[in-house]
Protein backbone atom coordinates (compact mmCIF):
# COMPACT_ATOMS: atom_id res chain seq x y z
CA UNK A 1 0.00 0.00 0.00
CA UNK A 2 1.41 3.35 -1.00
CA UNK A 3 0.70 6.76 0.40
CA UNK A 4 1.15 8.90 3.47
CA UNK A 5 -0.16 8.68 7.03
CA UNK A 6 -0.12 10.69 10.23
CA UNK A 7 2.02 9.39 13.06
CA UNK A 8 3.05 10.50 16.53
CA UNK A 9 6.83 10.67 16.33
CA UNK A 10 9.56 10.99 18.92
CA UNK A 11 11.41 13.36 16.65
CA UNK A 12 14.40 14.22 18.82
CA UNK A 13 16.20 13.34 22.04
CA UNK A 14 14.16 15.73 24.17
CA UNK A 15 10.80 15.84 25.97
CA UNK A 16 7.67 15.83 23.84
CA UNK A 17 6.60 14.42 20.48
CA UNK A 18 5.13 15.70 17.22
CA UNK A 19 2.58 14.56 14.68
CA UNK A 20 4.21 14.15 11.29
CA UNK A 21 3.13 12.99 7.87
CA UNK A 22 5.21 9.93 6.98
CA UNK A 23 5.15 7.12 4.45
CA UNK A 24 2.79 4.22 5.10
CA UNK A 25 5.20 1.40 6.03
CA UNK A 26 5.98 -1.42 3.63
CA UNK A 27 5.56 -4.99 4.83
CA UNK A 28 7.83 -7.98 4.45
CA UNK A 29 6.71 -11.52 3.58
CA UNK A 30 6.03 -12.39 7.25
CA UNK A 31 4.39 -9.08 8.20
CA UNK A 32 0.92 -7.60 8.14
CA UNK A 33 -0.21 -4.01 7.62
CA UNK A 34 -2.75 -2.91 10.20
CA UNK A 35 -5.07 0.09 10.16
CA UNK A 36 -4.76 1.17 13.80
CA UNK A 37 -8.17 2.09 15.21
CA UNK A 38 -7.17 2.55 18.87
CA UNK A 39 -3.88 2.73 20.77
CA UNK A 40 -3.52 2.97 24.55
CA UNK A 41 -0.87 4.96 26.40
CA UNK A 42 1.41 2.83 28.58
CA UNK A 43 3.81 3.89 31.32
CA UNK A 44 6.60 3.12 28.85
CA UNK A 45 5.13 5.68 26.44
CA UNK A 46 5.05 8.28 29.22
CA UNK A 47 8.76 7.62 29.84
CA UNK A 48 9.43 8.10 26.12
CA UNK A 49 7.31 11.25 25.93
CA UNK A 50 9.04 12.85 28.93
CA UNK A 51 12.45 11.53 27.80
CA UNK A 52 13.63 10.11 31.12
CA UNK A 53 16.55 7.73 31.62
CA UNK A 54 14.55 4.66 30.56
CA UNK A 55 13.85 6.27 27.21
CA UNK A 56 17.33 7.73 26.80
CA UNK A 57 18.85 4.26 27.22
CA UNK A 58 16.58 2.61 24.63
CA UNK A 59 15.02 4.97 22.10
CA UNK A 60 16.77 6.19 18.96
CA UNK A 61 14.84 9.16 17.54
CA UNK A 62 13.23 9.77 15.20
CA UNK A 63 10.76 6.94 15.65
CA UNK A 64 7.06 6.22 16.02
CA UNK A 65 6.29 4.89 19.50
CA UNK A 66 3.29 3.19 21.16
CA UNK A 67 2.64 -0.54 21.49
CA UNK A 68 -0.86 -1.25 22.89
CA UNK A 69 -3.32 -1.32 20.00
CA UNK A 70 -6.22 -2.82 18.12
CA UNK A 71 -6.88 -2.57 14.43
CA UNK A 72 -7.87 -4.15 11.15
CA UNK A 73 -5.63 -6.17 8.85
CA UNK A 74 -5.51 -4.48 5.45
CA UNK A 75 -2.52 -6.22 3.85
CA UNK A 76 -0.91 -9.63 4.41
CA UNK A 77 2.64 -10.73 3.58
CA UNK A 78 3.21 -13.55 1.10
CA UNK A 79 4.33 -16.04 3.78
CA UNK A 80 1.65 -15.24 6.36
CA UNK A 81 -0.82 -17.97 7.26
CA UNK A 82 -3.92 -17.82 9.44
CA UNK A 83 -4.66 -14.14 8.88
CA UNK A 84 -6.55 -12.39 6.13
CA UNK A 85 -7.58 -8.92 5.10
CA UNK A 86 -10.45 -7.72 7.26
CA UNK A 87 -9.47 -9.57 10.43
CA UNK A 88 -9.67 -7.56 13.63
CA UNK A 89 -6.64 -7.95 15.86
CA UNK A 90 -4.93 -6.86 19.02
CA UNK A 91 -1.23 -7.53 19.36
CA UNK A 92 1.56 -8.89 21.48
CA UNK A 93 4.43 -6.44 21.94
CA UNK A 94 7.29 -8.86 22.62
CA UNK A 95 9.27 -9.74 19.50
CA UNK A 96 11.32 -12.80 20.56
CA UNK A 97 14.23 -14.32 18.66
CA UNK A 98 12.51 -17.76 18.60
CA UNK A 99 15.93 -19.48 18.67
CA UNK A 100 17.26 -19.28 22.23
CA UNK A 101 16.71 -21.67 25.14
CA UNK A 102 14.03 -19.42 26.64
CA UNK A 103 12.08 -19.16 23.40
CA UNK A 104 12.28 -22.90 22.86
CA UNK A 105 11.06 -23.68 26.37
CA UNK A 106 7.94 -21.52 26.36
CA UNK A 107 9.47 -18.37 27.86
CA UNK A 108 9.52 -16.18 24.76
CA UNK A 109 8.44 -13.15 26.80
CA UNK A 110 11.79 -13.13 28.64
CA UNK A 111 13.97 -13.82 25.59
CA UNK A 112 17.36 -12.17 26.13
CA UNK A 113 17.40 -10.85 22.57
CA UNK A 114 13.78 -9.70 22.60
CA UNK A 115 12.75 -6.51 20.84
CA UNK A 116 9.74 -4.48 21.93
CA UNK A 117 7.26 -2.94 19.52
CA UNK A 118 7.35 0.83 19.79
CA UNK A 119 10.63 0.79 21.70
CA UNK A 120 13.11 -0.99 19.45
CA UNK A 121 10.94 -1.06 16.32
CA UNK A 122 8.39 1.43 14.91
CA UNK A 123 5.23 1.51 17.01
CA UNK A 124 1.50 2.00 16.66
CA UNK A 125 0.75 5.66 17.42
CA UNK A 126 0.01 5.99 13.71
CA UNK A 127 -2.81 5.47 11.25
CA UNK A 128 -1.13 2.32 9.93
CA UNK A 129 1.47 -0.03 11.38
CA UNK A 130 3.51 -2.87 9.92
CA UNK A 131 4.01 -5.65 12.46
CA UNK A 132 5.27 -9.24 12.38
CA UNK A 133 2.25 -11.47 11.80
CA UNK A 134 3.26 -13.67 14.73
CA UNK A 135 2.32 -10.82 17.09
CA UNK A 136 -1.31 -10.71 15.96
CA UNK A 137 -4.12 -11.93 18.21
CA UNK A 138 -7.51 -12.16 16.51
CA UNK A 139 -10.34 -10.47 18.38
CA UNK A 140 -14.09 -10.76 17.82
CA UNK A 141 -15.42 -8.20 15.36
CA UNK A 142 -17.97 -7.07 17.92
CA UNK A 143 -15.24 -6.17 20.43
CA UNK A 144 -14.83 -2.37 20.69
CA UNK A 145 -11.48 -1.10 19.46
CA UNK A 146 -10.56 0.48 22.78
CA UNK A 147 -11.13 -2.83 24.58
CA UNK A 148 -8.92 -4.62 22.07
CA UNK A 149 -6.22 -2.02 22.69
CA UNK A 150 -6.06 -2.84 26.42
CA UNK A 151 -5.97 -6.63 26.18
CA UNK A 152 -2.18 -6.44 26.37
CA UNK A 153 -2.05 -4.58 29.73
CA UNK A 154 -4.89 -6.73 31.11
CA UNK A 155 -2.59 -9.61 30.23
CA UNK A 156 0.18 -8.14 32.39
CA UNK A 157 -2.16 -8.29 35.38
CA UNK A 158 -3.42 -11.73 34.43
CA UNK A 159 0.10 -13.15 34.15
CA UNK A 160 0.97 -11.89 37.63
CA UNK A 161 -2.21 -13.04 39.36
CA UNK A 162 -2.22 -16.50 37.77
CA UNK A 163 1.40 -16.89 38.87
CA UNK A 164 0.52 -16.65 42.56
CA UNK A 165 -2.98 -18.10 42.63
CA UNK A 166 -5.59 -16.27 44.67
CA UNK A 167 -8.41 -18.77 45.31
CA UNK A 168 -9.61 -18.55 48.94
CA UNK A 169 -6.73 -16.20 49.78
CA UNK A 170 -6.53 -12.79 51.41
CA UNK A 171 -4.97 -10.74 48.61
CA UNK A 172 -3.25 -7.36 48.82
CA UNK A 173 -2.64 -5.37 45.62
CA UNK A 174 -0.23 -2.49 46.20
CA UNK A 175 -0.61 0.17 43.52
CA UNK A 176 -3.97 0.69 41.80
CA UNK A 177 -2.93 2.00 38.43
CA UNK A 178 -4.69 0.50 35.39
CA UNK A 179 -2.86 -2.82 35.69
CA UNK A 180 -3.18 -2.93 39.48
CA UNK A 181 -6.94 -2.38 39.14
CA UNK A 182 -7.16 -5.21 36.63
CA UNK A 183 -5.23 -7.40 39.07
CA UNK A 184 -7.92 -6.68 41.68
CA UNK A 185 -10.65 -7.83 39.30
CA UNK A 186 -8.77 -10.93 38.18
CA UNK A 187 -7.97 -11.93 41.77
CA UNK A 188 -11.68 -11.70 42.55
CA UNK A 189 -12.54 -13.67 39.41
CA UNK A 190 -10.22 -16.46 40.54
CA UNK A 191 -11.99 -16.76 43.88
CA UNK A 192 -10.07 -14.61 46.34
CA UNK A 193 -11.44 -14.54 49.88
CA UNK A 194 -10.84 -10.80 50.16
CA UNK A 195 -9.00 -8.27 48.00
CA UNK A 196 -7.42 -5.22 49.59
CA UNK A 197 -5.75 -2.59 47.44
CA UNK A 198 -3.68 0.51 48.04
CA UNK A 199 -2.89 3.69 46.16
CA UNK A 200 -2.02 7.30 46.91
CA UNK A 201 -4.85 8.46 44.61
CA UNK A 202 -8.33 8.37 46.14
CA UNK A 203 -9.77 8.57 42.62
CA UNK A 204 -8.04 5.37 41.62
CA UNK A 205 -9.10 3.68 44.84
CA UNK A 206 -12.70 4.58 44.03
CA UNK A 207 -12.32 3.01 40.57
CA UNK A 208 -10.75 -0.11 42.09
CA UNK A 209 -13.70 -0.43 44.45
CA UNK A 210 -16.52 0.53 42.07
CA UNK A 211 -15.34 -1.01 38.79
CA UNK A 212 -13.06 -3.87 39.83
CA UNK A 213 -14.57 -5.13 43.08
CA UNK A 214 -11.95 -4.29 45.70
CA UNK A 215 -13.31 -5.19 49.13
CA UNK A 216 -11.13 -2.71 51.02
CA UNK A 217 -9.12 0.27 49.75
CA UNK A 218 -6.33 1.95 51.69
CA UNK A 219 -4.45 5.18 51.01
CA UNK A 220 -0.93 4.86 52.50
CA UNK A 221 -0.71 8.63 52.94
CA UNK A 222 -3.68 8.46 55.33
CA UNK A 223 -3.48 5.10 57.14
CA UNK A 224 -0.92 2.54 58.30
CA UNK A 225 -1.39 -0.05 55.56
CA UNK A 226 0.48 -2.84 57.34
CA UNK A 227 -1.55 -2.39 60.52
CA UNK A 228 -4.83 -2.25 58.60
CA UNK A 229 -4.03 -5.38 56.60
CA UNK A 230 -3.21 -7.27 59.78
CA UNK A 231 -6.49 -6.14 61.36
CA UNK A 232 -8.34 -7.56 58.38
CA UNK A 233 -6.47 -10.89 58.45
CA UNK A 234 -6.59 -11.91 62.13
CA UNK A 235 -3.17 -10.42 62.71
CA UNK A 236 -1.50 -12.62 60.10
CA UNK A 237 -1.03 -10.44 57.02
CA UNK A 238 -1.94 -11.05 53.38
CA UNK A 239 -1.61 -14.56 51.97
CA UNK A 240 -0.79 -13.19 48.52
CA UNK A 241 0.60 -9.77 47.61
CA UNK A 242 0.60 -8.37 44.08
CA UNK A 243 3.08 -5.48 44.02
CA UNK A 244 2.11 -3.17 41.18
CA UNK A 245 3.35 0.21 42.36
CA UNK A 246 7.09 0.00 41.72
CA UNK A 247 7.47 2.50 44.55
CA UNK A 248 10.35 1.67 46.93
CA UNK A 249 8.12 2.57 49.87
CA UNK A 250 5.28 0.51 48.41
CA UNK A 251 7.53 -2.51 47.89
CA UNK A 252 8.79 -2.35 51.47
CA UNK A 253 5.22 -2.04 52.70
CA UNK A 254 4.13 -4.98 50.53
CA UNK A 255 6.69 -7.31 52.11
CA UNK A 256 5.82 -6.15 55.62
CA UNK A 257 2.10 -6.72 55.00
CA UNK A 258 2.64 -10.28 53.70
CA UNK A 259 2.12 -13.06 56.23
CA UNK A 260 4.72 -15.64 57.14
CA UNK A 261 4.69 -18.35 54.49
CA UNK A 262 3.02 -15.95 52.07
CA UNK A 263 3.61 -15.26 48.39
CA UNK A 264 4.45 -12.01 46.66
CA UNK A 265 4.51 -11.19 42.94
CA UNK A 266 6.59 -8.19 41.88
CA UNK A 267 5.81 -6.52 38.57
CA UNK A 268 5.85 -2.79 39.33
CA UNK A 269 9.19 -1.43 38.10
CA UNK A 270 11.20 0.62 40.64
CA UNK A 271 12.92 3.71 39.29
CA UNK A 272 15.67 3.38 41.89
CA UNK A 273 17.32 0.78 44.11
CA UNK A 274 15.13 -0.76 46.82
CA UNK A 275 16.47 -1.51 50.30
CA UNK A 276 14.81 -4.56 51.89
CA UNK A 277 15.46 -6.57 55.05
CA UNK A 278 15.88 -10.00 53.44
CA UNK A 279 16.33 -11.74 56.79
CA UNK A 280 13.04 -10.58 58.28
CA UNK A 281 10.89 -10.23 55.18
CA UNK A 282 11.92 -13.25 53.08
CA UNK A 283 14.12 -15.75 54.92
CA UNK A 284 12.38 -15.84 58.31
CA UNK A 285 8.98 -15.62 56.62
CA UNK A 286 9.83 -18.45 54.19
CA UNK A 287 8.26 -16.18 51.61
CA UNK A 288 7.82 -17.20 47.99
CA UNK A 289 8.85 -14.33 45.71
CA UNK A 290 7.96 -14.19 42.03
CA UNK A 291 9.15 -11.74 39.41
CA UNK A 292 6.58 -11.11 36.69
CA UNK A 293 7.03 -9.27 33.42
CA UNK A 294 4.79 -8.92 30.41
CA UNK A 295 2.63 -11.85 29.40
CA UNK A 296 3.12 -15.48 28.49
CA UNK A 297 2.99 -16.14 24.75
CA UNK A 298 0.30 -17.19 24.32
CA UNK A 299 -1.17 -18.81 27.42
CA UNK A 300 -1.89 -15.48 29.08
CA UNK A 301 -3.91 -14.28 26.10
CA UNK A 302 -6.10 -17.39 26.25
CA UNK A 303 -6.64 -16.79 29.97
CA UNK A 304 -7.58 -13.14 29.40
CA UNK A 305 -10.11 -14.02 26.71
CA UNK A 306 -11.56 -16.82 28.86
CA UNK A 307 -12.15 -14.37 31.72
CA UNK A 308 -13.74 -11.80 29.39
CA UNK A 309 -15.93 -14.29 27.53
CA UNK A 310 -17.13 -15.83 30.81
CA UNK A 311 -18.10 -12.38 32.08
CA UNK A 312 -15.64 -12.61 34.96
CA UNK A 313 -13.97 -9.29 34.13
CA UNK A 314 -14.99 -6.28 32.05
CA UNK A 315 -11.88 -5.02 30.27
CA UNK A 316 -13.78 -1.94 29.05
CA UNK A 317 -13.58 -0.57 32.59
CA UNK A 318 -9.82 -0.22 32.25
CA UNK A 319 -10.36 2.69 29.82
CA UNK A 320 -11.36 5.95 31.49
CA UNK A 321 -10.19 8.59 28.99
CA UNK A 322 -10.26 8.81 25.19
CA UNK A 323 -8.68 11.38 22.87
CA UNK A 324 -8.18 11.87 19.13
CA UNK A 325 -4.47 11.52 18.39
CA UNK A 326 -4.45 15.21 17.43
CA UNK A 327 -4.93 15.96 21.16
CA UNK A 328 -2.00 13.81 22.25
CA UNK A 329 -0.48 16.47 24.52
CA UNK A 330 -3.60 16.61 26.68
CA UNK A 331 -3.85 12.80 26.58
CA UNK A 332 -0.30 12.40 27.91
CA UNK A 333 -0.98 15.00 30.60
CA UNK A 334 -4.00 13.00 31.80
CA UNK A 335 -2.11 9.71 31.65
CA UNK A 336 0.86 11.08 33.60
CA UNK A 337 -1.38 12.58 36.31
CA UNK A 338 -2.09 9.08 37.59
CA UNK A 339 -5.70 9.52 38.68
CA UNK A 340 -7.57 7.30 36.24
CA UNK A 341 -7.32 4.16 34.18
CA UNK A 342 -6.05 3.77 30.64
CA UNK A 343 -5.97 6.66 28.19
CA UNK A 344 -6.71 5.67 24.59
CA UNK A 345 -5.74 7.56 21.43
CA UNK A 346 -7.57 7.27 18.11
CA UNK A 347 -4.95 7.69 15.34
CA UNK A 348 -7.54 8.35 12.65
CA UNK A 349 -8.83 11.43 14.44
Amino acid sequence: MNGKMRALVKAEAAPGAVIQEVDIPKIGPKDILVKVHAAAICGTDIHIFHWNKYAQDRIKPPMIFGHEFAGEVIEVGSQVEGLEVGDHIAGETHIPCEQCLLCRTGKQHICRDMLILGVHTPGVFSEYAAIPAVLAWKIPKEMPWDVGAVLEPVGVACHAVFMAGTAAQNVLVTGSGPIGMAAVGIAQALGARRVICTDVSDQRLELARKDWGADVTLNPTKVDVVAEVRKLTDGLGADVVIEASGSPAGIKQAFEAMRRGGKIVLFGLPSQEVCLDLTEQIIYKEAVVYGSTGRGMWDTWYNVMALIEAGKIDAAKMVTDRFPMSQFEEAFKVAAAGNGGKVVLYPGQ
